[in-house]
């Protein structure tokens, strides 16, 4: 089992045709496990899954840095994608405060580097779209970064449309990475088309569901505190009863063709990316090479027509119970 490449973009950016989020090694979704975590990342690079994601702002900071550990002697064998944009004081994120000033975009990247152990960063993204610094500007900064050798290429996450138009005019944009998934289909009515426009790449962040189509889920309140989802409101009350009903096709297809919920799910993103026109690489994540290995086994699961569009109508937007944040993290998205 060895993951293909992908073409992410127009610009040039070759990357796995899976990759891995290791946002949950070190926060998010219960105890980390350094010693699991590092297993992953060897296992990942073993399997071909060589898209790694991160951000300064996971930890913060240690997420990077756990990747640094772990990609000594191995970092040519990677392509790392990182992510600025966040204010983080004292060592934690404020809140919803966000900071792209072009100054503290330079001071951000050079953290990076240094963090990671490494003299490039090949995809950086712009972690949320900042209303007080003009995306141009922003778009400029990096392609500046670029100039120099630093960064190789220019992407955006959750921006919406007119920022993804105003940054692309100024430096080329490789890849907007959002939440989608047969759970979260708010991209299509206009985000995907521009995208097949511009030629632009999707990376698909939470394409579980924050792990609700693979199948083995618990109600909010169910997790231990640090938990995210004892926050996500499609976990709690009724919405979580209902979205565990929308759910249950996934389930049976998967039943029927003896694999995994979660791999049907990764098996539906890949295969919009043919239908959109568009370059799609998800990036599920894990801290763990059990489940990693299931995520990449994905890539070889075919759906054929009925089975595609039964999930197309199982999982359509009006069947999911809930935000898909609450409301303090959906004002950071830029739609």
């Amino acid at each position: 089992m060895s993951l293909g490449k992908q073409k992410l973009g127009s610009q040039g950016l070759v990357v796995s045709a899976i990759g891995l989020g290791c946002m949950g090694m070190s926060q998010s979704y219960g105890p980390a496990d350094e010693a699991e975590s590092i297993a992953t990342l060897h296992r990942a690079i073993e399997l071909g899954c060589t898209f790694l994601d991160t951000a300064e702002v996971y930890g913060p900071f240690i997420n990077e840095e756990l990747l640094g550990r772990a990609l000594k002697g191995r970092r040519d064998q990677v392509t790392i994608a990182t992510k600025f944009g966040f204010r983080i004081v004292d060592g934690k994120q404020d809140g919803t405060g966000r900071d792209s000033r072009p100054e503290h975009i330079r001071e951000v990247v050079d953290a990076s580097l240094a963090r990671l152990a490494t003299d490039r960063i090949d995809l950086l993204y712009q972690h949320r779209v900042d209303p007080d610094v003009p995306i141009e500007d922003v778009a400029g900064t990096v392609g500046e970064l670029v100039a120099e050798g630093k960064v190789r290429f220019f992407g955006l996450s959750e921006a919406g449309i007119a920022n993804i138009r105003r940054a692309h005019a100024v430096h080329p944009v490789s890849a907007l990475q959002s939440e989608y998934s047969l759970w979260e289909r708010n991209l299509e009515a206009e985000i995907i088309p521009a995208l097949e426009e511009l030629g632009i790449g999707l990376v698909p962040f939470a394409p579980l569901g924050r792990g609700f189509l693979a199948g083995d889920v618990k109600r909010a309140e169910d997790y231990p505190e640090g938990d995210f989802r004892r926050g996500d409101p499609r976990y709690q009350g009724e919405n979580f009863d209902a979205n565990v009903a929308a759910a249950a096709t996934v389930r049976d297809i998967a039943a029927a063709k003896g694999v995994k919920p979660g791999q049907v799910a990764i098996a539906w993103l890949i295969a919009k990316g043919p239908e959109f026109g568009i370059d799609i690489v998800p990036i599920p994540g894990t801290k763990r090479r059990t489940y990693l290995e299931e995520n990449v086994a994905a890539a070889d699961i075919k759906l054929d027509a009925t089975e595609t569009l039964g999930l197309d109508m199982a999982l359509t937007p009006d069947k999911v119970s809930g935000p898909r944040y609450n409301e303090r993290t959906m004002s950071m998205v830029d739609r």
